[in-house]
């Protein structure tokens, strides 16, 4: 089976868990026999040999450069030699127009297109081979204006997008319910396809933990709280502030540690002053590798407090990584991680008093992760390759009926 993959990033060169969960659900099809082609909008070497992976460069344009982990960083060389910046708007039209070139010259069976920044190409794609298209929902705008409407230009597109597919997968059961709410897309079309994690996948820790900081702090009988988000409106870390104020004041040997980047970064910095707890929340930038690898390791609890989370890998590499999580009920995760402390995003009271009863009790704290490792080792990627394989199928014997 020939699969035309669609997507913005894959890991090393990601922003967040998009990447990691279409690298992972890529490599367990490619064990299943799916022989893939996935094209991203930049060029980049991934040492990926499980599938080929292609850069949609549009005519006229030699390399696509990615020079920072937003969206919107990318750098267009021409082969005349001048160079351009375009916004993600364009951005994606050109990736469309790229793909458009590069489907004329191939066969596929199926096109899998993940999020809004790929789905345009992917019904071009249709368009012009006559071949299925499945678009997987990582979030929807919603999910990234934090409930709000979000932008207009983002909706008309997964919106027109959703109306056009032939299946739409979501990534819990909570998204698909958001698609149905949002554009009125019904039940039968969506199906849920849970992410999962590959325990095989993550790196033995060595024990020299890079945090020394927070390693000292520890020995001193300090606790310590991880988030590791985007800092933007839809992973609700205003809140996360707000009750770390209330940890503070009731256990004050408590440290934050936030781990990642975004435009609400001076925001939070801002906040954490005002709220007067400077001195026990440590803001540590995006990380990679062991940086981020021991930003759990150090953890005596996780938290993911978004808005609305889609899925949330954060939560299961943090079990991988020795923490316990506590995590939002508006999260796709917690249908699959249920040794877990979960709590409304908008209940910064409930939030406080379970952070203050872990770094209270270690007992509880160890027991959280021992249950919750054990939920996370049974795990891995085949059920949700399985899936696709059999929607892959369907499909392809409805085109051929």
């Amino acid at each position: 089976m020939q699969i035309l993959m669609l997507g913005w990033e894959l890991p090393p060169h990601n922003s967040g868990g998009l990447g990691v969960a279409c690298y992972q659900l890529c490599k367990a099809l490619a064990k299943k026999g799916a022989d893939i082609e996935f094209i991203l909008p930049y060029k980049a070497d991934h040492g990926i040999d499980f599938m080929s992976v292609t850069a949609a460069h549009p005519q006229g344009v030699e390399e696509i450069l990615k020079s920072g982990i937003a969206y919107d960083s990318y750098k267009y060389i021409f082969s005349d030699g001048h160079a351009e910046t375009h916004d993600i708007y364009s951005q994606v039209h050109m990736y469309e127009e790229a793909v458009a070139g590069l489907v004329s010259k191939r066969s596929f069976d199926i096109v899998h297109a993940h999020d809004w920044l790929t789905f345009r190409a992917a019904l071009r794609a249709k368009q012009m081979v006559n071949c299925p298209i499945v678009l997987h929902v990582h979030s929807i705008e919603r999910d990234r204006a934090g409930g709000g409407l979000g932008n207009a230009l983002c909706r008309e597109i997964e919106g027109i997008s959703f109306m056009l597919a032939d299946r739409i997968i979501a990534v819990s059961q909570h998204t698909k319910n958001m698609i149905m709410e949002d554009y009125g897309i019904p039940d039968d079309k969506i199906t849920v396809v849970h992410n999962s994690i590959d325990p095989e996948m993550f790196e033995l820790l060595d024990g020299d933990n890079t945090y020394k900081y927070l390693t000292a702090m520890r020995a001193k009988g300090y606790r310590v709280i991880t988030a590791v988000n985007r800092l933007t409106i839809q992973k609700g870390l205003p809140n996360f502030l707000h009750a770390a104020k209330e940890v503070v004041q009731r256990v004050p040997k408590t440290l934050f540690l936030i781990v990642g980047s975004g435009e609400q970064y001076f925001e939070l910095l801002s906040l954490a002053a005002d709220l007067g707890i400077a001195k026990n929340v440590i803001f540590a930038g995006f990380q990679r590798g062991k940086f981020c690898r021991d930003a759990y390791a150090i953890a005596d609890l996780f938290v993911m407090p978004s808005i609305s989370e889609p899925f949330g890998l954060t939560a299961l590499e943090a079990v991988g990584y020795g923490a316990p999580s506590l995590i939002t009920r508006q999260s796709g995760v917690a249908e699959v991680l249920h040794n877990v402390l979960k709590v409304d995003f908008w209940d910064i009271n409930e939030m406080a008093n379970k952070i203050t009863a872990v770094v209270q009790n270690d007992s509880l704290r160890d027991t959280l992760h021992e249950n919750s490792y054990q939920e996370f080792s049974r795990m891995n990627w085949n059920m949700a390759a399985d899936k696709l394989l059999g929607i892959y199928d369907q499909h392809l014997q409805g085109a051929a009926a």
